[in-house]
């Protein structure tokens, strides 16, 4: 089993879901490394046997514990920018798929290819066949093809929802009369699951999104 798996964690399956899972890691290492110092310092102070009872002015140990927060915050924003960045990218050759959120389901469009909008429905638990998986299956699959750059539309018919899948590090709020896009780059072929992550209503945890990626 994967790392990310034996944490309950999908794998990575796109470029950005594995720069993602960088930037965790590396924001990680500073958390640790800060936590570390800290504890240690923390540590000392208790064992020790030094005390005093005024306050001496320490010109240079304020600007070492000012400064060096400063490049650690560099440290951070610099990739957390970069990432952003890559989030926003939007490719002019890319396939378009639109996604409409309903109370409770998901439709799909696909103008470049002239497929006409489709419902994708959430199957019930005891319609599932053997070895479905129970609150996530659906009874229409949103093809996306496989090393290819596409771009995701997101809209709503009614309120707020947010078209969702983990495994592509993929999150988009779909607003009421506002269309939002995000790009997708599958890089492993298969079925990934995810759900509508914003609280729309009382079916919100039964409109599931399913997307199947294949090669053209």
């Amino acid at each position: 089993m994967s790392y990310w798996g034996q944490l309950n964690l999908m794998d990575p399956s796109s470029p950005i879901q594995i720069e993602m899972i960088f930037f965790h890691d590396h924001a990680m290492i500073l958390l640790i490394g800060i936590f570390t110092l800290v504890a240690i310092m923390g540590i000392k102070l208790l064992l020790s046997n030094f005390s005093c009872r005024s306050v001496y002015e320490a010109q240079t140990i304020e600007i070492i514990w000012t400064i060096i927060p400063a490049f650690l915050l560099i440290w951070l924003a610099l990739p957390s920018l970069r990432l952003l960045y890559l989030l926003d990218e939007q490719f002019d050759n890319s396939l378009i798929f639109k996604s409409t959120g309903h109370q409770w389901y998901w439709s799909y469009e696909i103008p470049s290819l002239g497929i006409n909008s489709f419902d994708s429905y959430m199957i019930k638990t005891e319609d599932l066949s053997e070895g479905s998986f129970r609150l996530l299956e659906v009874d229409n699959r949103l093809p996306i093809p496989l090393n290819i750059n596409s771009s995701i539309i997101a809209t709503s018919s009614d309120v707020i929802h947010a078209w969702t899948i983990p495994s592509l590090g993929v999150k988009l709020d779909a607003v009421p009369g506002r269309l939002n896009s995000m790009s997708i780059s599958p890089i492993v072929s298969g079925i990934f699951y995810g759900q509508c992550s914003e609280i729309c209503g009382a079916n919100h945890s039964f409109m599931p999104i399913v997307i199947e990626t294949m090669s053209l």
